[in-house]
């Protein structure tokens, strides 16, 4: 039997389970295994400069392709404190990832060893499992119990936490015999899925509400087949969207309090029934109000976290499965009534559907100077086209790029659904652009969430790792803002002061140009909104030649209160901006009528 030290046993595992890639930070608690991917040389290091940092590239590298588990390492004591936050994101939105640490030798656990602290009890409550080893020989089992975890029902993150003499114990163990772990996954009967397409049969007005769990099973085709075999219209929701084109004619807007369409909320108030697949019936989704959400409709939800199903509302019938083998199963089940010429004819319903979607705009065409944000996301559509992954994590830019921006295929909008912490999209974006380098990758971000972590950045010059990021400054954190009006108060939010090395921009404040370049990037200031379209170009084009990410930033006008119910009511949301009554004004590439 090979001998080799726990750690390199570690690595060879991560290999065999798919790794080829892992972003961290080295320190003296983790250094052995650091030595053993140095020795083995087959996964591929990006080195962060921040820990939380290496832990949100993680997520983004898993979130980007189907089948990809992310890898974050640091050592003892703050390495893996400051990756909770990533750890609390990825099992909030059901992203596996796994997060190895150092630690103090075994024998100093319980003495305040230096930057010895128990971090498995502190990330339990954001992880499936989180395990300090306390034997070498258990390093093999460890490992592989951790990706079953990951893979096997609600996927979600391991912490794995390595004293440093276990990392450097020998042990036995033999990487050619190792095989993973057939992952666990919860499976619909025929019997409940006919049960549930009898309630879509009895409606008049259907609704699919498609969520992230039909992204994460990788099922967004048989979700639009299933659809279109039915003609149901379909809602994703802002962690689905993707699963069905924007300009496909069953897309049928999102829904919510704040990332949503008018024609989404409308279209669901119409509608008699709601099967929803892959979803948590999100707060910003259903709102507050969930008489208002529930109505009069009824409701059958799949999912494959058998907890989830009750967990905000009791739903007519419920169905734990994940979502891509209850997906083939309604498939079967329609093509057999579509043949015997069972299913309604819903067109009529569509057609509304549709309707509202050609009529319940938000204008985006504005010229003032300096620009309102409406536009910037008007000339991202012209520009950036439908091959994009956006990535964005929270603020007024990302709820309104939620409602102007359009999205084509399923992980081309990778969004910190559920924790939302700023600072989030920079290193996700690096890690969605490491995982593909075919696809454009497009970030964006308000000026308060670009200002943190943004020392990120050079992680792309260093590693060449190219992308655009969107940058919308109005020198306010512009989401707690607007929150503030119903208190009557504008408190703490103004980040605008009067810069003395950059006296040309005025108000503004941090002069993002000069910091961006100092971090060995690229970036480009625009104030007149005619400029946009060309800003992208040339960002793109400076992207590709020197291979850095490029930083497009649009200085707005300082106050826009973007649209959103003030009550969590999804049929009170207040529109502050005109709508798009007139031609020309509505977002571009929503195509007309198609039914």
């Amino acid at each position: 039997m090979p001998r080799m030290t726990a750690a390199r046993a570690a690595v060879e595992i991560l290999k065999r389970e798919g790794v080829d890639v892992a972003f961290g930070v080295p320190g003296a608690a983790i250094n052995p295994f650091y030595a053993a991917l140095k020795a083995s040389g087959d996964i591929r290091h990006t080195l962060a400069r921040h820990v939380e940092g290496a832990s949100h590239m993680a997520e983004g590298y898993t979130r980007a392709k189907a089948g990809n588990i992310g890898v974050c390492i640091g050592t003892s004591g703050p390495a893996g404190t400051d990756m909770i936050t990533g750890l609390y994101s990825a099992i909030a939105d059901s992203i596996p990832i796994l997060c190895i640490t150092g630690q103090a030798p075994v024998a100093r656990l319980h003495t305040e060893d230096f930057q010895a602290v128990d971090i498995a009890s502190i990330a339990k409550p954001v992880t499936k499992a989180a395990t300090t080893v306390l034997e070498a020989a258990q390093v093999p089992g460890v490992f592989q119990q951790a990706f079953h975890l990951m893979r096997s029902g609600r996927p979600g993150p391991v912490l794995i936490d390595l004293p440093i003499d276990v990392q450097l114990t020998e042990i036995e163990f033999d990487p050619e015999t190792y095989e993973p772990l057939v992952p666990y996954k919860p499976a619909a009967t025929r019997a409940q899925i006919e049960k549930a397409i009898g309630f879509l049969l009895e409606s008049e007005r259907p609704l699919i509400v498609a969520g992230g769990g039909i992204i994460n099973a990788d099922a967004a085709e048989l979700l639009v087949e299933f659809a279109e075999l039915t003609n149901t219209p379909v809602i994703p929701t802002l962690m689905g969207w993707g699963i069905i084109a924007d300009d496909h004619e069953l897309s049928a807007g999102m829904v919510g309090v704040q990332t949503s369409h008018r024609y989404g909320n409308a279209n669901f108030l119409e509608s008699d029934f709601v099967l929803g697949i892959g979803n948590r019936w999100a707060n910003r989704h259903t709102g507050y109000k969930l008489d208002v959400y529930r109505g009069e409709r009824k409701f059958v939800h799949v999912d494959i976290e058998p907890t989830q199903i009750g967990r905000i509302f009791a739903p007519d019938f419920g169905i734990a499965s994940d979502a891509k083998v209850a997906l083939e199963l309604f498939i079967e089940v329609a093509k057999e009534l579509k043949a015997a010429g069972k299913l309604p004819d819903r067109s009529a319903w569509v057609a509304s559907t549709q309707e509202r979607k050609a009529t319940l705009q938000r204008r985006t065409h504005f010229d003032n100077v300096p620009m309102k944000p409406q536009r910037v996301y008007e000339e991202m559509n012209k520009a950036f086209g439908p091959e994009t992954r956006y990535v964005t994590t929270i603020g007024l830019s990302q709820i309104a790029g939620a409602q102007m921006l359009h999205v084509y295929k399923p992980r081309h909008w990778i969004n910190c659904g559920q924790a939302g912490p700023l600072g989030w999209t920079t290193p996700a974006a690096l890690g969605v652009a490491t995982a593909d380098r075919e696809t454009p990758v497009v970030a964006l971000s308000g000026d308060y969430d670009f200002q943190f972590m943004l020392e990120e950045l050079a992680v792309g010059a260093q590693h060449k790792i190219p992308y655009v990021h969107v940058l919308v400054n109005n020198a306010y954190l512009g989401l707690i803002r607007q929150a503030q009006i119903g208190l009557d108060i504008n408190f703490q939010v103004n980040l605008e002061f009067e810069n003395i090395n950059s006296p040309e921009l005025g108000v503004y404040g941090v002069d993002h140009v000069k910091v961006v370049e100092g971090l060995g990037c690229k970036a480009i200031r625009v104030t007149d909104p005619n400029e946009l379209g060309a800003a992208f170009e040339q960002a793109k084009k400076l992207a590709a030649e020197y291979q850095v990410p490029v930083v497009v930033e649009a200085i707005l006008e300082r106050i826009t209160n973007i649209a959103m119910s003030r009550t969590a009511d999804i049929s009170d949301v207040s529109e502050f901006e005109e709508l798009a009554t007139e031609p020309g004004h509505a977002p571009t590439a929503i195509k007309p009528l198609k039914v």
